[in-house]
């Protein structure tokens, strides 16, 4: 297996951590989400990374093939759509969206009309479907195939204005459809119809006749698959390879690359968390396990596929806390109890603390402290994610 080593520090747990598998979505608490989304450079990052595996993509007629496995507000989705652009100005694009949370895909279809109107030969797709069915647009259900409401959108018009119209309108849609319950065996949220929104300018609906999905044909061979912050950090290993990435990968066509992104600790945001609980450690999974098991995860289907965690320098991802440049360095006099709450919601997101844990911990100002003094060291905060890429060989001459 290429460039997996094992790594001696990671996959200590937390003796008293409750199932990392059920009762903890940390990414359901919008204010959180939000509040870390719009104060960290965390989506820029991301997006600059994945820009740079473009120039090793091998796309074939008819489009190129995306498939973002977590859209979230869809910041990274809509940045990479402008450099898919600027690198592939005259392909046709067939993008995928992964995402089950109504607010998010309200919030990623807002910024989509300025793509529309930039590159016309667009199919974008959106779905709530699970990690192992999104790919194919397909529930594993036989049952739940038939319930699949599937609603194309043919924007008409030839600016973003009106493009933004005709996506705002489709509200009640999404409003009817996108809901979600809680699975009463793992606390995950469940979609309850299985339900895919395709979108595409009518002006452009000959040229993308071949790249629009077929409801009941079937087809994942994606030459980009984007995993960020795909599972929960304290998932195990195994989970996080049998369920989410092992399916994900068998979705790439040959010379197709999924690049996966996750927190890794060793940065001031985990001192911060560090200090308030000692014996935290949220981050039980590199790069090189989860490689490993993904490998394990594909059984006979590895020997197709490439395993890459590369080194440090091209694997760790730095971003940052927006602050203004004397707001909280070692020499300023004091730091506002605004920017000193956006830190502490970013270490604890990051972290993935739980609500309850939260209430406990800010009962008191230790929380505060801990922050204070942590900005104050160092002089920012910052944080560190890690990917990896797995490839699907390309077939032999």
């Amino acid at each position: 297996m290429s460039g997996i080593k094992p790594n001696p520090t990671a996959g200590t747990a937390t003796p008293t951590a409750p199932d990392p598998e059920q009762n903890f979505r940390f990414y359901d608490n919008r204010q959180k989400y939000l509040m870390f989304v719009n104060t960290c450079s965390e989506k820029w990052v991301i997006a600059g990374r994945v820009a740079a595996e473009l120039s090793e993509l091998h796309p074939t007629p008819p489009a190129i093939r995306v498939f973002d496995a977590g859209v979230g507000d869809g910041t990274v989705l809509a940045r990479m759509m402008r450099t898919m652009h600027r690198n592939f100005e005259w392909m046709p694009f067939y993008i995928v969206g992964k995402e089950i949370s109504l607010e998010d895909v309200r919030l990623a279809l807002e910024k989509m009309p300025d793509r529309f109107m930039e590159h016309p030969a667009t199919v974008l797709v959106m779905t709530n479907m699970k990690y192992d069915e999104a790919p194919l647009l397909t529930p594993n259900d036989p049952a739940a195939v038939g319930k699949v409401v599937w609603h194309e959108v043919e924007l008409k018009g030839n600016t973003a204005a009106q493009f933004d119209d005709q996506i705002t309108a489709l509200q009640p849609f999404l409003t009817e459809h996108w809901r979600a319950r809680i699975s009463p065996k793992s606390g995950n949220p469940m979609y309850e119809t299985p339900t895919v929104l395709v979108i595409y300018r009518q002006d452009c609906k000959f040229l993308l006749d071949t790249v629009r999905p077929k409801q009941g044909s079937p087809r994942a061979d994606f030459d980009l698959i984007l995993a960020s912050q795909p599972y929960r950090a304290r998932a195990s290993v195994e989970f996080k390879a049998r369920r989410v990435i092992a399916p994900l990968a068998r979705g790439l066509s040959p010379g197709g690359r999924l690049i996966g992104i996750h927190s890794s600790g060793n940065d001031p945001g985990l001192e911060i968390i560090q200090r308030v609980w000692p014996d935290e450690n949220p981050f039980e999974t590199d790069r090189y396990q989860l490689l490993k098991a993904s490998e394990a995860a594909l059984g006979g289907q590895a020997r197709d596929f490439q395993f890459l965690a590369y080194d440090d320098e091209r694997s760790l991802l730095r971003y940052e806390m927006h602050t203004l440049p004397t707001e909280i360095g070692t020499s300023a006099s004091s730091i506002g109890t605004s920017t000193l709450l956006a830190a502490w919601n970013a270490a604890t997101y990051v972290a993935q603390i739980e609500d309850h844990r939260l209430a406990e911990a800010m009962s008191a100002n230790t929380y505060i402290e801990a922050t204070r003094d942590v900005l104050r060291e160092h002089g920012a905060l910052w944080f560190w994610d890690e990917c990896y890429i797995i490839a699907r060989k390309m077939p032999q001459i």
